[in-house]
C-alpha cells in the first residue's frame, strides 16, 4: 500500500467555463490554466502520481507544452492511471477536499463520484468528495478562487 498528496489552486477568470471533477458546474466563471483547469482532477493526479513515487502533473504535462492546451484534464488521469497501471499499480480509494466559497457543489458531486469511479475502476464508494468553505477568509473566500486537496490510497495489483 501507498498513499500520495496532492494540491492544486487556480484563480477565477471569466469567459471560461469551471470544470471541476472532470464535469461543467453551473457557475458565471471559470478557473484559469492551460488546460481545462480542473483543479480537482489536478490534485488526484498529484496525489496518484505521488503514491507511486512518479514525480508530479508538471513533470508529465507541462503548462508551457502547447499540446495540453486546452485539453481535458479527464483525458491527463487516463493516461495517470496507464502509468500506474504498466508500474503494477490499482487504485484502492480516493478522499478529496474541494475548498470554495461557490458555488456550492452539492448538486454536482454524485456527477464526479460516478465519472472518477468509472477512470479510476474503482467503485463509487471507493471515491470521497468533501467541499468546505474558508468562512469569507482569505482568496477562497473573497470568491477569487479554488483549492484542492487530495490523498490517494494505491497498491500492486497482485497485493
Amino acid at each position: 500500500m501507498r498513499v500520495g498528496l496532492g494540491f492544486d489552486v487556480h484563480r477565477f477568470v471569466p469567459g471560461r467555463p469551471l470544470i471541476l471533477g472532470g464535469i461543467e458546474v453551473a457557475h458565471h466563471v471559470g478557473l484559469d490554466g492551460h488546460s481545462d483547469a480542473d483543479v480537482l482532477v489536478h490534485a488526484l493526479m498529484d496525489a496518484l502520481l505521488g503514491a507511486a513515487a512518479l514525480g508530479d502533473i508538471g513533470d508529465h504535462f507541462p503548462d508551457n507544452d502547447p499540446k495540453y492546451e486546452g485539453i481535458s484534464s479527464v483525458q491527463l488521469l487516463r493516461r495517470v492511471c496507464r502509468l500506474l497501471s504498466d508500474r503494477g499499480y490499482r487504485v484502492v480509494n480516493v478522499d478529496i477536499m474541494v475548498l470554495a466559497e461557490k458555488p456550492k457543489l452539492a448538486p454536482f458531486k454524485s456527477g464526479m463520484i460516478h465519472l472518477l469511479a468509472r477512470e479510476l475502476q474503482v467503485t463509487e464508494a471507493d471515491v470521497s468528495i468533501k467541499a468546505t468553505t474558508m468562512e469569507r477568509m482569505g482568496f477562497i473566500g473573497r470568491e477569487e478562487g479554488i483549492a484542492v486537496q487530495a490523498v490517494a490510497l494505491i497498491d500492486s495489483r497482485d497485493g
